[in-house]
């Protein structure tokens, strides 16, 4: 039973890491940007997603776009990690349809914008290569919309918010 359990926390961790980074994925493309570098550290962010969602240290996954030569923040895309698992009906989905529309209704970032990621855990949190303290860009004069539950695995999952100018 024991090992049931396991791997289908398992499975949930590596469902849930996959569908933020793909969702994050969309929304660079979506927003007209090029997403080679999401993709060029593919296997660093899932390192350190995969550490904090199992450890349960791993609160929320931001996505700033941003203008780099001003460094002031266009737009920013949030998932909150919720974690209330389960071994109950296995079930599991992931919501692109929503976010697509949303993206739509965010509008275009512009072609000389930049983006990075970050990852904001708990206190405490076991430490991961390549990734370190940062903090965020200032969402002053923006407003938060809500999409709610984008992600979903066995009660591990993920709502999802953007900032927008006011």
């Amino acid at each position: 039973m024991t090992s049931v359990a396991v791997n289908t926390r398992t499975h949930s961790v590596t469902y849930v890491a996959d569908n933020i980074l793909k969702s994050f994925k969309d929304i660079i493309r979506l927003s007209g940007l090029n997403p080679g570098n999401l993709v060029a550290d593919w296997d660093s962010n899932m390192r350190a997603l995969r550490t904090w969602l199992n450890t349960g240290d791993l609160e929320r996954v931001v996505l700033e776009i941003f203008n780099p030569r001003t460094d002031a923040l266009i737009f920013r895309w949030d998932i909150d990690v919720v974690y209330n698992w389960s071994s109950g009906d296995g079930s599991f989905w992931t919501d692109t349809d929503q976010l697509k529309y949303h993206i739509r209704k965010a509008g275009l970032a512009p072609n000389d914008a930049s983006y990075r990621l970050l990852l904001h855990t708990k206190q405490g949190r076991p430490d991961v290569d390549g990734w370190s303290t940062a903090s965020y860009r200032s969402t002053n004069g923006m407003v938060r919309q809500s999409l709610g539950s984008t992600i979903e695995h066995n009660g591990l999952g993920g709502n999802t918010a953007y900032w927008r100018k006011n």
